[in-house]
């Protein structure tokens, strides 16, 4: 009996055993991951990719995808910076605004997926490139500079000992947990992705759920696109390329399953960590960003191929 309380023990947390085992396998190949600096320099990357990977577990829950994240994090980058430094907005506006535009990036996602009927990879997809484009016009390809000491504190700031935003993601992780454990609609992005019609019969209104879920997405994207501006100190018109592959991979590391229905917010907070680990750990052995980028798919692709091995062997 105790034995198998240990089994299911470990297989609980077996993710926050990879993380260890990754931890230390990096440090004994190189002793300056374990040290102070890097792990600050780990939390403040991770807090961007944590905080977006919060919106894109609810999409994923329903069983679809949201492309966008990136091109949104990049034009939150652009679109703030612009207000601030060239039209001369407060920060607190600039924030404000930069975070309804965002979130009605992600109600527009909702409306071409649940409205239109547009499949999420398809309309995410078209969004990622359109605004993508719209953030280059703005800036006009080049960097905007310039922001006030005060707009840093969301990027580089520190309470005590620990960065601002790693604060952020926490809270961020936290509201995450909140909404999927003890809200009722939560619990309809379960229902909506374990079965959609079953959801729709049952009376909840799914395409309202989706409206919801997209929106969240764009709000997250957004928050994790303004730290990530007050980190780097600079809007540029590619800062979050790539960003949406990371954050999925975040995401279904974490055990979300790309089928919908199942999966846990602390299973994100390990696959979170494990990625930013991984990013970290392979620039200190110097391994070349194409290599990083093998990786990474690899990673992907078992966390995925795993979700799939378990879901044939509970219908058998």
């Amino acid at each position: 009996m105790k034995e198998n309380k240990i089994t299911n023990l470990i297989k609980s947390q077996a993710i926050w055993v990879v993380f260890i085992v990754l931890c230390i396998g990096f440090t004994i190949a190189n002793p300056r991951f374990i040290t102070g600096t890097n792990l600050l320099i780990m939390l403040r990357q991770v807090a961007v990719w944590g905080i977006a990977s919060v919106g894109m577990t609810f999409v994923i829950l329903l069983g679809d995808i949201d492309l966008a994240t990136g091109s949104i994090i990049t034009f939150v980058n652009v679109l703030c910076s612009y207000l601030m430094v060239n039209m001369g907005v407060p920060m607190g506006l600039a924030i404000i605004i930069t975070l309804a535009a965002s979130t009605l990036i992600g109600l527009l996602n909702g409306f071409m997926v649940s409205t239109i009927g547009i499949p999420a990879l398809i309309a995410t997809f078209a969004t990622q490139t359109a605004f993508s484009g719209i953030a280059l016009i703005i800036c006009d390809g080049q960097p905007i500079n310039g922001f006030t000491e005060s707009f840093k504190v969301f990027g580089q700031g520190k309470i005590g000992p620990v960065p601002v935003p790693v604060i952020i993601m926490i809270l961020c992780f936290a509201l995450g947990a909140f909404i999927l454990n003890k809200t009722y609609f939560g619990r309809y992005f379960y229902a909506v992705g374990g079965n959609i019609e079953a959801a729709r019969l049952s009376g909840i209104r799914t395409g309202r759920v989706k409206y919801l879920v997209f929106a969240l997405s764009g709000f997250f994207a957004g928050l994790a696109g303004l730290v990530l501006l007050s980190r780097v100190n600079s809007g540029m018109g590619n800062a979050g390329l790539g960003y949406e592959f990371k954050v999925i991979t975040c995401v279904v590391l974490g055990g979300v399953s790309v089928s919908g229905g199942s999966g846990r917010m602390s299973g994100v907070v390990a696959g979170t960590f494990i990625i930013s680990a991984l990013n970290n750990g392979m620039v200190l052995i110097n391994l070349n960003s194409w290599v990083q980028n093998i990786v990474l798919g690899i990673v992907l692709v078992l966390a995925v191929g795993f979700d799939c091995y378990q879901k044939k062997r509970r219908a058998n």
